[in-house]
């Protein structure tokens, strides 16, 4: 599978928020996969808008006020990462999440979505082991023997993108776009004008954002 645009470029994301409104990121991790292999893994706190932490949000994740109060904001955050970002699959563990944390917080700040492609992988972890009693990021990951400290986003990230290459082998695919034909799943897309959701193919794209 060496070479294949899927394992060459791809990024598995992970959010967590600062309360339960969805533009109020305070951290974010990346993994990085090239050529099958997760090469790096990064974090990067951010300072959520009017810093209003939820304590449900801090017991839940560890991170709190103090953690953030010298972070930068997102439209630098997302001014580093997007760039990176261009030709990759973007990978996230329950991706309606992770997808609507960047347009939500695209929204507040009046920011220009960025433009890629993404797969869900609770999706591809639902198709392809159905006889998980769950499919949790951790009970998914327990099973497979993928050992990570949950809630903790940089080490979710690495658990998301462990978890798609899994899949991948399960299936012998060699990219995206066959991953994607063996399990039935539609790559969801964000776009400048809105988004397509990572679905059964078929399913109809959302409107664009007004």
């Amino acid at each position: 599978m060496v070479g294949s645009d899927f394992l060459m470029h791809a990024v598995a994301i992970d959010f967590e928020t600062a309360n339960e409104q969805r533009a109020s990121p305070c951290s974010i991790g990346l993994a990085w996969i090239n050529d099958g292999v997760i090469e790096s893994v990064e974090h990067h706190y951010i300072r959520p808008p009017g810093m209003r932490f939820a304590s449900f949000n801090i017991a839940f994740h560890g991170i709190g006020p103090e953690q953030v109060e010298d972070a930068e904001e997102f439209p630098a955050v997302l001014a580093a990462i997007a760039p990176r970002l261009q030709g990759r699959t973007v990978l996230a563990h329950n991706a309606a999440f992770d997808v609507s944390v960047i347009r939500g917080t695209c929204d507040h700040y009046g920011l220009a979505y960025p433009e890629f492609d993404y797969l869900c992988t609770v999706k591809l972890a639902q198709i392809t082991w159905p006889e998980f009693a769950s499919h949790k990021l951790n009970n998914v990951c327990a099973e497979l023997g993928i050992q990570f400290k949950h809630h903790d986003a940089a080490e979710d990230a690495f658990a998301c993108a462990s978890v798609a290459l899994e899949t991948l082998r399960m299936h012998e695919a060699t990219c995206a776009a066959s991953l994607a034909s063996a399990t039935g799943i539609s790559l969801g897309r964000l776009h400048t004008g809105g988004y397509s959701p990572c679905s059964s193919a078929g399913s109809r794209p959302r409107r664009p954002r007004s």
